[in-house]
């Protein structure tokens, strides 16, 4: 009859199960294979029950692909700790159902794979330990990966005033050593943004960089250079007013720039 005839279509046998690499591949009459993993085999007691339907085939397709993207997680993990919305990115760029990432992530919170606790502590340990970056940029890192607001101040406990200030000194002195053109107030503004990018608080910043005053003998060089050029195509009052418009956009102060001009009145 018809409806024994659909039943026998439906009906599929297992052929062969061999191990291939880390996974198992199972061979179906007809032609079809699967490459799957010893859980899908074990769960569904596919060693035991040589027939399978279409139900039950489409049901061990889909917790193959489950368990793929579970593997993958758990090898990212193993090399580089993540948060919960790592993981959640990284499913969700996979294509990943909704329903498979809700239980990946259970999954892994219940053997404390996942856990944003720990994540946001060795996080900011690292962060203080191995780079210069400052306790607002690791908040912002930590806020990007949804980590809750308690646990980010918990962390951050561990970045004293100490080490902050620490921190911004051996960046100060760092530039202080490499500069040979900027003046005092250009130096101060210029570390004063790349410190405030890395992530430190302005206090901490105006405090620091409070006494810091450039001593670079180059700077005389750079306003003789500047000078050189202008006096070919100027002199006298112009020749000043240009001298002065320029070096105070170099960043120049109205002392050196007046000591620079009568040091060289003859020549103007």
């Amino acid at each position: 009859c018809l409806l024994c005839i659909m039943i026998l279509v439906m009906i599929m046998r297992i052929t062969n199960i061999k191990k291939s690499g880390n996974k198992y591949k199972i061979e179906f009459s007809g032609g079809r294979s699967i490459l799957t993993f010893d859980n899908v085999i074990l769960d569904n007691n596919l060693l035991y029950d040589k027939k399978i339907d279409d139900s039950l085939y489409d049901k061990i397709v889909k917790e193959t692909s489950y368990y793929g993207n579970y593997n993958d997680v758990l090898k990212k993990i193993s090399r580089k700790m993540m948060s919960e919305e790592e993981v959640k990115r990284l499913l969700v760029k996979k294509d990943v159902s909704l329903e498979d990432i809700g239980k990946i992530i259970n999954k892994l919170k219940d053997i404390n794979l996942i856990n944003d606790r720990q994540y946001a502590l060795a996080y900011t340990n690292d962060r203080i330990n191995l780079s210069m970056d400052g306790p607002y940029k690791i908040k912002r890192n930590l806020e990007e990966n949804k980590i809750d607001d308690d646990i980010i101040m918990e962390a951050l406990e561990a970045f004293s005033e100490d080490i902050i200030n620490e921190k911004i000194k051996k960046i100060i002195d760092k530039k202080l050593k490499n500069n040979t053109k900027d003046t005092n107030y250009i130096f101060r503004q210029k570390v004063s943004l790349y410190l405030s990018n890395l992530g430190y608080g302005k206090e901490n910043i105006v405090f620091n960089l409070d006494n810091v005053y450039v001593d670079n003998k180059n700077l005389e060089c750079e306003m003789e250079k500047i000078f050189d050029k202008l006096k070919d195509k100027y002199d006298g009052y112009i020749l000043k007013s240009k001298l002065k418009q320029k070096l105070f956009s170099k960043g120049f102060t109205n002392e050196e720039i007046a000591d620079f001009i009568n040091k060289n009145s003859s020549l103007i």
